[in-house]
């Protein structure tokens, strides 16, 4: 075993042997949250398989669990979730007997305000430590403008009450920011709304609901930078799965790139163009990278991501345009960045700032405990690389309870020279609890 348990923290060593062969990762994070609430929200029992079992989608789903939905999902072989969930349909969500704990989970929250918003419940949302410092007005804003209300009033952060009307009214909205959330929740309430509801934005996000809310009979049209959907109208159960998650094949795949003499497969992942602008940045770093399409998952495609070692990595730009296809993934890619020739910029990650924390501040400050000088000027994240990067001894990270963190440290030992030790790395139950034993085994 690679790591130990020491007063705390977990010490996580170099791997005895280059990355080789094939794996697959947990459910899609994105999709599983959306198949969950989506199917809380229909009439009739939709089976579910290949949703990811994190304390995220455990989130939504004792959740919609609170608010009436009926749900019997089980542990099958592969650790996924699949099974029934009977939504409320017509008659809507009940009163919870509480306040509702979204946990860690920014998207059980945000998405949920879309949900409860078309009825008349007042739920009060909140979560851990974290996720209420993180921001929600970018939801409430347009969801007010549809006739929701929130308590307290301007209230912008969790706990916050919804209180929910049968009268939305259709809007056109501009959103500020790409957001997946945001448009999601806009989107959700707008099935419910008089009228077409529709939501630019000023780049391409995350588009699951998109291709989803089809799949639940619900019309939505779908573009580059704008999405609608037309109320009344209601969703009806149907299939869905879940493909594997882009997010936790990127960590698999970048420690193929920096590791020597590694070689891998990540079979059965979605690949949903808005999901994997890291394959593209590893590209653009000459990364030998490939996707392969096998098949669909309704409208998802999914495939395999295979990467190979390199050698001679080169330093790129990533335009701000393309962030918002690789906000999760900027900490492990600012990790490959450490290790190729020249300067990464990647510009407008404002973003990371108001994650599950400052993402920005922890990555400057990681990768300075390598010796690597990375920094930000305005917006712009810039990292210098080090051809030939070796890890200093007694290294010590704070993943500071973010799971995207910590595995990206946990990488900086996996692929480095000398052990590191990571704080707080249980956080990656959040999204991919089998993360370690997956490298480890790629790794014998």
């Amino acid at each position: 075993m690679s790591t130990d348990q020491m007063q705390g923290a977990t010490v996580v060593a170099p791997l005895p042997a280059p990355l080789r062969g094939s794996t697959s990762v947990p459910g899609d994070k994105s999709i599983s949250h959306r198949a969950v609430l989506f199917a809380a929200m229909a009439e009739g029992t939709s089976r579910l398989s290949g949703v990811l079992d994190s304390e995220d989608v455990r989130s939504s789903i004792g959740a919609v669990r609170a608010l009436g939905a009926e749900v019997s999902l089980e542990k099958a072989a592969d650790g996924s979730l699949c099974g029934g969930v009977t939504g409320w349909g017509a008659r809507g969500p009940r009163q919870p007997d509480g306040p509702i704990d979204c946990g860690n989970s920014g998207t059980t929250a945000r998405l949920l305000m879309g949900v409860l918003a078309p009825w008349d419940v007042r739920v009060e949302l909140t979560g851990d430590e974290s996720l209420v410092k993180r921001p929600m007005r970018r939801i409430t804003a347009p969801l007010m403008k549809m006739g929701a209300r929130f308590l307290p009033e301007g209230r912008e952060t969790l706990p916050i009450t919804v209180c929910g009307s049968r009268r939305l009214r259709a809007i056109s909205y501009d959103a500020p920011m790409a957001s997946a959330q945001l448009k999601t929740a806009v989107l959700l309430a707008g099935v419910f709304a008089e009228g077409t509801t529709v939501l630019n934005e000023p780049a391409p996000s995350r588009n699951h609901t998109e291709l989803m809310l089809p799949e639940f009979g619900v019309d939505t049209t779908a573009a580059d930078r704008t999405a609608s959907v037309t109320g009344p109208a209601r969703l009806e159960a149907c299939e869905v799965q879940v493909p594997g998650d882009p997010s936790s094949a990127a960590f698999i795949a970048c420690a193929a790139a920096i590791r020597p003499g590694s070689s891998v497969q990540v079979e059965n992942v979605s690949l949903n163009t808005a999901r994997i602008g890291f394959v593209r940045t590893l590209e653009r770093m000459g990364a030998d990278v490939s996707v392969r399409h096998t098949g669909s998952a309704g409208k998802e495609p999914y495939g395999v991501i295979s990467v190979s070692h390199t050698p001679n990595l080169r330093g790129c730009e990533v335009p701000a345009e393309k962030i918002a296809t690789i906000v999760d993934e900027v900490p492990v890619l600012a990790l490959v960045a450490a290790h190729a020739r020249g300067v990464t910029v990647f510009r407008e990650v404002s973003e990371l700032r108001v994650k599950e924390t400052d993402r920005l501040a922890a990555v400057i400050e990681g990768l300075g405990e390598l010796g690597v000088d990375a920094w930000a000027d305005g917006n712009d994240l810039f990292v210098e690389g080090q051809p030939g990067l070796r890890t200093p001894a007694g290294v010590s990270f704070d993943s500071k309870g973010d799971h995207r963190l910590a595995m990206t440290w946990a990488l900086a030992g996996l692929c480095g020279t000398a052990p590191v030790e990571v704080k707080n790395f249980d956080s990656v139950k959040i999204s991919y609890p089998q993360f370690l034993s997956d490298i480890e085994r790629l790794a014998r």
